[in-house]
């Protein structure tokens, strides 16, 4: 008995889940003590949990439906408007632009420092987020070229590449925000929500023309952005701002849908008459100030979360693809329906979202649009993180978020 009680841990050891999971946690391990101890995990994770919010969002309420031969898009939310909550859970974005614009800010005043150029530091950050563009519209330039040499409907056609290229509208107005920067470090948020606030009150209250309302597409995600900096600046460190800015967010957009008639839904419906996000409407931008103020928040939690190496080894690796993954997810989805048509028109799949049998078979799906996913990193992650390097070198995207305490705030004032 005492041999065969020596021998069992080192049979447990050599078994294939267990050495799995050891190369797992070694692997962790090693992330865990390359990443620099002066950098805000918290930043980073926020930033998974926007991207991953949105992805999983479009996977959960986008539908490419089969219409008389043709390739439609559809949207439970339009069926069955009391899944409107899901857009509350999984629209994002907000989040993104606040942690987008305090590290930029950060950034920049740390290039400063260093003596960068503005043009040198714009190039380095801009590289990185278009580089992977090339690759998706390379692709799907080919991708609808040979549908339409094919005999594919043109119809058809038209509604794949406006789902794959989608995403491009939110990098152009990231890519415009970040080449502001200089000139937005300082801008009080209250600045583009009064834009956003006029807007909507000229265009739904007095009828003007619809087209005023692409203005709010940069004042709205300006606010989340400049809050962003403000963050940078020190004035978002207590716990006052973010019940603030959660509580008043929170009210304002309950007001706005309830009494105002604005859509419930945070993403777009086909068919709606008005979308929140296309062009965002004020409900969309307290909204996002409501999440901004979760974010605030969850700050110390997400601190205290990170130390441990294998959550923090998950977030790092989400963020060294974080463009890949976003522009890809979409084509993600895209090719697992086509491929499923192979097999007849399979629920979740490729059927109409309007019933409870619909929404229960979608889940099923994510972890196969997870997969395709994987394939898609696996295949265009060197665009964004660039060619591996060797003799022992530090990757070029492991940056430090230096956390906003009151000594640092002095330093970038003062930068």
């Amino acid at each position: 008995m005492a041999e065969h009680r020596t021998r069992h841990p080192r049979n447990r050891a050599h078994h294939p889940r267990g050495g799995v999971r050891v190369g797992i946690r070694q692997a962790a391990e090693r992330i865990d003590a390359a990443t620099p101890p002066e950098r805000d995990r918290a930043v980073d994770a926020l930033r998974a949990l926007a991207i991953l919010g949105v992805v999983l969002g479009h996977w959960l309420v986008t539908a490419l439906v089969v219409d008389g031969g043709t390739l439609h898009t559809a949207s439970p939310l339009q069926h069955l408007p009391w899944l409107a909550p899901i857009s509350w859970v999984f629209q994002t974005l907000a989040v993104f632009f606040l942690v987008g614009g305090h590290v930029a800010t950060l950034a920049y005043t740390s290039a400063r420092a260093r003596g960068t150029t503005y043009p040198q530091w714009l190039r380095s950050r801009l590289a990185r987020l278009f580089k992977p563009v090339a690759a998706v519209l390379v692709l799907w330039t080919v991708a609808a070229t040979a549908l339409l040499l094919t005999g594919a409907p043109f119809g058809t056609v038209r509604t794949l590449v406006k789902l794959a290229l989608s995403p491009l509208w939110f990098l152009l107005v990231f890519g415009v925000l970040t080449a502001a920067t200089p000139l937005l470090r300082r801008l009080n948020p209250l600045w583009p929500l009064a834009v956003v606030l006029h807007v909507d009150l000229v265009r739904f209250g007095l009828g003007g023309p619809d087209w005023l309302g692409w203005v709010n597409l940069p004042a709205g995600w300006l606010v989340p952005y400049t809050l962003g900096a403000a963050w940078t600046r020190g004035e978002l460190e207590g716990r006052r701002a973010g019940w603030l800015l959660l509580g008043g967010g929170a009210v304002v957009t309950a007001v706005l849908v309830g009494w105002a008639g604005y859509p419930a839904s945070m993403v777009g419906v086909p068919g709606a008459a008005v979308s929140n996000l296309n062009p965002p409407t004020l409900a969309a931008v307290t909204f996002g100030l409501a999440q901004c103020g979760g974010a605030l928040l969850l700050r110390d939690r997400l601190r205290s979360g990170m130390r441990r190496p294998t959550a923090w080894a998950a977030v790092a690796l989400v963020n060294l693809s974080a463009m890949t993954i976003f522009l890809w997810h979409q084509t993600a989805l895209m090719a697992t329906t086509a491929t499923g048509l192979a097999a007849g028109r399979l629920p979740g799949l490729h059927t109409v979202p309007d019933g409870l049998g619909w929404v229960a078979a979608r889940p099923v799906w994510l972890p196969v649009f997870a997969l395709v996913l994987a394939v898609c990193l696996v295949a265009f992650r060197s665009l964004e993180q660039g060619p591996r390097r060797t003799g022992g070198r530090a990757s070029r995207v492991i940056h430090v978020h230096r956390r906003t305490e009151p000594a640092a705030t002095k330093e970038v004032r003062g930068a």
